[in-house]
């Protein structure tokens, strides 16, 4: 075989045998395929798609280009991937709910991309915490607290790694053949019994239409479905801030009232449907409203915040983070409120907007090189549809200095509208895929 024919393939809208894309995935993890055959190849699936089948089998091929976990446990091991939004910090309720409810939660995440968080950098706020395991440490904080959440190795994918990097500099990001074999390639290496997808839809996800979230979902459901792994997907709304938090510490702080019991809204109601479908693909439970009621019990009773400080703990850091959170994450220098310019209601978010904002104060990335700031961010963002006074709190903004909050400040007015009449609201919870 050779990268010539197998591009050649695709660009006249044929679609590769499964060991020809094997052989293509190997060769991009060990380098025998080069930048520009792997630019023409994202080039040629961008225009010209993989179908359905090439769909899962470039997939597979990425999934088997390094690693792939077995795991011997007495539980379901399941997960859970959002496509990214503002204020979405379900992944640190999520995980240790599933594992107080007897699940295995490896999950593998990213760091901030674009106006969205990560959740490595969420993580990361809290002192001493290390993301970065071998896979024995891995093993061992999934074994033992039940959840890890911790930065993908260089041996998981590495097909997917080199190809993601090409992608980002030749204009084939959008493809979604290759976001679809991009996200379940990692998913599927972590060795995942049944994974629970949350696209979201709206001014502050990638996806801003309904439409677009539907198929990503639809390919990825199907593709996962078929290479054995029982998944499913929600899509969600992603019109205003999940948890009225953006920013490291700040989403943090949010998720930890949540699994103290100090906080109800969107992100618990989110995590908990979430949750339930998963321990339902996860044969865990016989349906997902049992599951469903299984994780808001763990999350009321303190268990799930028990796992959290267990997983927290095992990975270095503090090992009284659940009863101390508060004075451990980092505080800004700097938190004054963005008052409202005029009295009504909240009707829209430019969520893409506020996260930018967040990013302008040191909370996320403008080059790889960026260091973060994990105290800066907002926070008490009102919802939509609240009615305000001239005058009274949309927010808080927390930064490093008074100027870098006058900066925000401008553009977060700018981002949120008021009106004279209240708007419509808006489910949570658009459609449910599979």
């Amino acid at each position: 075989m050779d990268a010539r024919t197998i591009i050649a393939r695709v660009r006249d809208r044929h679609t590769p045998a499964p060991d020809e894309l094997t052989w293509f995935a190997r060769g991009l993890a060990d380098g025998h395929v080069s930048d520009a055959q792997a630019g023409a190849f994202a080039m040629a699936v961008l225009l010209n798609g993989l179908g359905e089948e090439g769909r899962v089998a470039l997939t597979l091929a990425m999934r088997d280009s390094g690693t792939v976990l077995h795991w011997e446990c007495d539980g379901p091991v399941i997960d859970k991937h959002s496509t990214g939004g503002v204020g979405d910090c379900v992944s640190l309720v999520l995980a240790p709910a599933l594992a107080a409810c007897g699940a295995f939660v490896p999950m593998i995440s990213g760091r901030g991309l674009g106006h969205t968080g990560g959740t490595l950098d969420k993580m990361e706020a809290i002192p001493g915490i290390m993301v970065d395991l071998d896979e024995a440490r891995f093993r061992h904080v999934v074994l033992q607290a039940g959840c890890a959440i911790v930065s993908a190795s260089a041996h998981m994918a590495p097909a997917d790694r080199r190809l993601y990097a090409v992608r980002d500099v030749t204009a084939t990001v959008e493809s979604l053949d290759l976001i679809t074999a991009s996200i379940l390639s990692k998913k599927l290496a972590a060795g995942l019994q049944g994974l629970v997808l949350d696209v979201k839809t709206g001014s502050g996800a990638f996806m801003k239409h309904t439409q677009d979230a539907r198929a990503l979902a639809a390919a990825l459901v199907d593709v996962a479905n078929a290479a054995g792994c029982r998944t499913s997907a929600m899509i969600t709304d992603m019109n205003q801030p999940l948890a009225p938090a953006l920013g490291n510490a700040l989403e943090v702080s949010e998720a930890m009232r949540v699994l103290t019991g100090q906080a109800a809204g969107p992100l618990a109601d989110l995590s908990i449907e979430l949750g339930g479908q998963a321990l339902f693909l996860g044969e865990a439970v016989a349906t997902a409203e049992e599951g469903k009621a299984r994780i808001a019990s763990v999350l009321s009773d303190g268990r799930a915040a028990e796992r959290f400080g267990r997983m927290v703990a095992a990975m270095d850091g503090p090992t009284r983070f659940v009863e101390d959170w508060a004075r451990l994450l980092p505080e800004a220098t700097v938190i004054r409120d963005l008052p409202a310019p005029r009295a009504g209601y909240v009707a829209a978010m430019d969520g893409e907007a506020m996260g930018l904002a967040v990013i302008g104060l040191g909370g996320g990335r403008q080059v790889e090189s960026d260091r973060v700031d994990p105290a800066v961010g907002l926070d008490k963002v009102v919802p939509l549809g609240a009615q305000v006074e001239s005058g009274e709190p949309l927010l808080r903004i927390h930064a490093a200095r008074p100027e870098q909050a006058d900066r925000a400040a401008e553009r977060l007015l700018a981002a949120i509208a008021i009106t004279d009449e209240n708007p419509e609201t808006r489910s949570l919870i658009h459609e449910r895929l599979g």
